[in-house]
C-alpha cells in the first residue's frame, strides 16, 4: 500500500531513505532547507567496512559489510555518483605503525575479511607516488568509494524526476494525534507536512525537535573533523589509483582520488565543539599525507572543510522504529547517528527503513540498534 513518506534531512542517508521510499512506490516529501550541506559535503566517500573495522565496535561489522554489498544495485540508474570499486592500500610509516596495523590485520582475519599483508615494494608497484618510508603495507580489495557530493546530487535528481517534493524549510518537530501516533512535520513557518510515516534522519539536529515521543533519548553529540581537497596537476595525473589510508606516528590519515584530477585528504577528529577550520588539523593531515606521498606537496590546496559528524555513545546508529509500551509507536523512524560511516550505511539504512514502512519485519539483531536503546522506554523484546 503507498503511503506519505515525509523524510526530515536531505543529506546522504534521507536522501537515501526517500530515494528507496520512492522506488518502492511511496510519495515522498523530504524536508530540508540545505540539502547535503552537512557531513555529507565534506564526506571523503570511502566505503571501506574492512578498514574502517575500529576495537570494540565489531558489531557494526555485519551491517557495514551487507551495506557495501549492497552498493552497485543502489547506485545503479543514478548516473553519475563516482563509485568506484578499486580496492583501499593500507599503509605502515614506522615501526609501531606496522605493528598498530598488524594487530588490525588479525582482528580483519578473525571476523572473516579479506585483506593481505604485501611488501613496501609491492605497494609502491602498486601505487608508484608511495615515499620511500614505508615499512610495509596491507591491501583490502573489497574496499570501495564514492563520491558522496555527486552521489547527493544524483538522489535530488531522482527524487525530483520521481515527484517526490523537496521542501527547503527547517522542521520545528513532529505532530501526533490524540492516540500518540506521529501524524506529520510541523516546519518552522508553522506549516504542517501531513504523513504516514516520519523519518527523522536530520542528524544532530534530531535531538532537538519537539513533539519526540516522551522519554525518548536521542544523545548526539558533534564529532568535528577537517577534510582537505587537492588538485593534481595534469603532468602528475593519476597521482593514485586506489585509496590509500595510513598511520604516521600513530595518526590516520587518507588520501582519495577523485575522478575529476582532485584528491582528497582527511580526516582529524575533535570533540571541542569548535566548528572552524584547525590549522593544527590542517598542519597535520599535510604533515602526514606528505609522508606517505611526498608529491602532495606539489599540489593545489583548493578546499578545507570542517564538519561535525553526529556520534553516539557507543558510535553505532540510532535506527528503527521507537517502543510505545508492548508495541512500536506508529508513524515515526528514527535514522541518525551514524558517526564516521553514514556514507558507507545509506544503502542498509535506506533498506531498513523502507522495509519498516512497508511493514516488513526485520531482523533480530538489528534491534540493537533501537533508537531507544539509551532510553527507559525499551520494550522487553529489544532487551
Amino acid at each position: 500500500m503507498s503511503k506519505h513518506v515525509a523524510v526530515i534531512g536531505a543529506g546522504i542517508v534521507g536522501l537515501g531513505i526517500a530515494a528507496e521510499a520512492s522506488r518502492r512506490g511511496h510519495r515522498v516529501t523530504v524536508i530540508d532547507p540545505a540539502p547535503a550541506t552537512g557531513a555529507t559535503y565534506a564526506a571523503a566517500g570511502m566505503l571501506a567496512p574492512v578498514s574502517e573495522l575500529h576495537y570494540q565496535e565489531e558489531r557494526l561489522l555485519a551491517l557495514t559489510s551487507e551495506s557495501a554489498r549492497l552498493y552497485p544495485g543502489f547506485v545503479a540508474g543514478l548516473g553519475e555518483t563516482g563509485y568506484q570499486e578499486t580496492g583501499t592500500l593500507v599503509a605502515a610509516f614506522d615501526a609501531a605503525d606496522r605493528t598498530a596495523l598488524a594487530d588490525l590485520k588479525q582482528a580483519q582475519l578473525a571476523e572473516g575479511l579479506e585483506v593481505h599483508e604485501i611488501t613496501s615494494r609491492e605497494a609502491r608497484r602498486l601505487e608508484p607516488s608511495l615515499g620511500p618510508a614505508l615499512t610495509g603495507a596491507f591491501y583490502a580489495p573489497g574496499d570501495h568509494q564514492v563520491d558522496p557530493r555527486a552521489l547527493s546530487a544524483a538522489l535530488v535528481k531522482m527524487l525530483r524526476n520521481s515527484g517526490a517534493a523537496v521542501v527547503s524549510k527547517e522542521a520545528a518537530g513532529l505532530i501526533t494525534d490524540a492516540e500518540g501516533t506521529v501524524v506529520g512535520v510541523q516546519l518552522a513557518g508553522g506549516e504542517v507536512v501531513a504523513a504516514d510515516e516520519t523519518v527523522v534522519a536530520n542528524g544532530l539536529a534530531a535531538a532537538a525537535l519537539s513533539g519526540l515521543p516522551e522519554g525518548l533519548r536521542l544523545p548526539l553529540r558533534p564529532v568535528h573533523g577537517d577534510i582537505l581537497r587537492l588538485r593534481v596537476p595534469t603532468a602528475l595525473q593519476p597521482l593514485l589509483t586506489s585509496t590509500i589510508r595510513g598511520i604516521v606516528r600513530g595518526h590516520p590519515v587518507y588520501l582519495v582520488p577523485r575522478g575529476d584530477g582532485t584528491v582528497v585528504i582527511g580526516a582529524t577528529q575533535r570533540e571541542d565543539g569548535s566548528a572552524d577550520v584547525s590549522a593544527g588539523g590542517v598542519y597535520q593531515l599535510l604533515r602526514d599525507a606528505q609522508t606517505l606521498v611526498p608529491a602532495v606537496a606539489e599540489l593545489a590546496l583548493e578546499e578545507m572543510t570542517c564538519r561535525a559528524r553526529p556520534g553516539t555513545p557507543d558510535n553505532a546508529p540510532l535506527l528503527g522504529r521507537v517502543a510505545a509500551g508492548a508495541e512500536d509507536l506508529p508513524g515515526l523512524v528514527v535514522a541518525t547517528g551514524f558517526f564516521r560511516h553514514g556514507v558507507l550505511l545509506t544503502p542498509a539504512a535506506a533498506k531498513i527503513c523502507a522495509d519498516l514502512i512497508d511493514g516488513v519485519q526485520i531482523s533480530v539483531e538489528l534491534l540493537q540498534f533501537n533508537p531507544d536503546r539509551f532510553s527507559k522506554m525499551t520494550k522487553e523484546s529489544h532487551a
